[in-house]
C-alpha cells in the first residue's frame, strides 16, 4: 500500500484527486492521512467524499474512512476501472445539500474512463461554477481541447448552471475510451493570439447584468489591441448567480480566466477581474496558464513519451501534484522555476 502524507505541500484536495486517479488506474491500493490538513476545515468535505464514492465504484474498490470530515482514507481497488454509465450528486453528499464542484468529481474518474475500454457517460449534479475550482466552462473551452493533444476523447455538456451556495447545476461527460497510451506534449511557445472569447452569465437575475459585464470586458481587451468576442447569456440554474469567463486563443494552446459575482459587487467590477488576469497572463508570453499547470502533469505521467511545457507560475498546487504522481513511480518530474519549465520523464 502506497502511504500518501495529505498535508504535504499544498495539502489540499489535490492530493486526494491524484491518488484516487492513479489508484484506480494502477490497481495499487492506497493510504492518505491528515487530508487536507492545510484547510479550515480538514478532511472530506462533499465534494471530496462523492470523488471518493465515484473512484470506487469504477473499480469497485474497498473502502475506509469514506465520511464527511474524515481525514484518513484507504482505497483498494479490486478490478480494472470500468467503462459505463454513471451519475453522482454531490448534493447526497451531505445533508442538506451541497455547492460542492462536479468539476473535481469529473477529473477524478475522467483518466480511468479514457483508458478503460470502452464508452462512457456520467451525469454529474452540483457546483459547476464554484470558487477555488475550475469552472465548467474552463473545462469545455481549455482543459478538454488542451487533453484532446494528448488523445483523451472527452465531451462535456452543461445543462444547469450551478453556483455557491445552492448548487443544483447539471453536466453530462461523455468519454470515449482506449486502452492506448495517451501521447506526450511538447509545449515551449503559444504563436500569436488568435482570439479572446467570453460569455458573461446569469441566472434569476437581469438581464442589464450580463450586458455590462461583457461590454466593459470587450472594451478593456479592446484596448490591449485583442481580438475579442464576449456574449451576454441568461442561462437556466435554480438560484441566482453571475460570471464572467474568457477563454484566451493561441495558436499552439488556450488559457482561462474567470470571475464570479456576488451581492455588492458591481457588474463592471467583475468583469475587470477576469480580465486582468488574462492581460497578466498575456503579458507572460507563456503556453500554459497557472491553474493549467498542475493539471497536465497526471495525463503525462500516463503518458507513453517525455513531455515538457512552460507555465506562468511555478504554484504550490504544481509542486505538490508532482510529488504525489512521484509517490506512485510513474514518472520523474523535474521543475525549473529560473524559465518556468516543466518535465514529465517516464520512469
Amino acid at each position: 500500500m502506497i502511504n500518501i502524507d495529505g498535508s504535504w505541500g499544498e495539502g489540499g484536495g489535490q492530493i486526494l484527486r491524484t491518488c484516487l486517479s492513479l489508484a484506480t488506474i494502477t490497481g495499487q491500493p492506497v493510504r492518505i492521512d491528515r487530508i487536507r490538513a492545510n484547510r479550515k476545515k480538514p478532511g472530506l468535505a462533499a465534494q471530496h467524499l462523492t470523488s471518493v464514492r465515484a473512484a470506487a465504484t469504477l473499480c469497485q474498490a474497498e473502502v475506509n474512512g469514506d465520511t464527511l470530515g474524515s481525514m484518513t482514507l484507504e482505497f483498494r481497488p479490486t478490478r480494472p476501472p470500468q467503462p459505463g454509465q454513471y451519475s453522482f450528486d454531490v448534493t447526497q453528499a451531505r445533508e442538506g445539500g451541497s455547492a460542492g464542484a462536479v468539476t473535481l468529481i469529473l477529473q477524478t474518474i475522467l483518466f480511468p474512463l479514457a483508458l478503460a475500454n470502452g464508452n462512457s457517460k456520467v451525469i454529474l449534479a452540483g457546483g459547476t461554477h464554484v470558487a477555488w475550482s475550475p469552472p465548467v466552462t474552463y473545462i469545455e473551452e481549455v482543459y478538454l481541447p488542451t487533453l484532446k493533444q494528448l488523445g483523451v476523447q472527452a465531451e462535456v455538456k452543461l445543462n444547469a448552471w450551478g453556483w455557491y451556495p445552492r448548487g443544483g447545476g447539471e453536466v453530462e461527460l461523455w468519454v470515449t475510451g482506449s486502452q492506448q497510451p495517451l501521447t506526450g506534449l511538447q509545449l515551449l511557445e503559444r504563436g500569436a493570439i488568435k482570439q479572446v472569447r467570453g460569455l458573461a452569465v446569469v441566472t434569476e437575475l437581469p438581464s442589464h447584468i450580463p450586458q455590462r459585464m461583457a461590454n466593459r470586458a470587450a472594451n478593456l481587451l479592446q484596448q490591449a489591441h485583442l481580438p475579442t468576442q464576449i456574449q451576454p447569456v441568461r442561462g437556466r440554474g435554480i438560484a441566482p448567480g453571475a460570471g464572467i469567463f474568457l477563454t484566451a486563443e493561441y495558436e499552439h494552446s488556450r488559457a482561462g480566466f474567470s470571475a464570479l459575482g456576488s451581492r455588492g459587487i458591481p457588474a463592471e467590477r467583475v468583469a475587470e477581474t477576469a480580465v486582468q488576469e488574462l492581460l497578466d497572463f498575456h503579458a507572460q508570453a507563456v503556453p500554459v496558464d497557472p491553474f493549467l499547470g498542475d493539471q497536465l502533469l497526471l495525463p503525462l505521467a500516463l503518458s507513453s513519451e517525455t513531455s515538457q511545457y512552460r507555465v506562468a507560475s511555478i504554484s504550490k498546487h504544481l509542486t505538490t501534484n508532482a510529488w504525489v504522481i512521484e509517490q506512485f513511480e510513474l514518472a520523474n518530474i523535474t521543475i525549473e522555476e529560473d524559465n518556468q519549465l516543466v518535465c514529465v520523464a517516464l520512469n
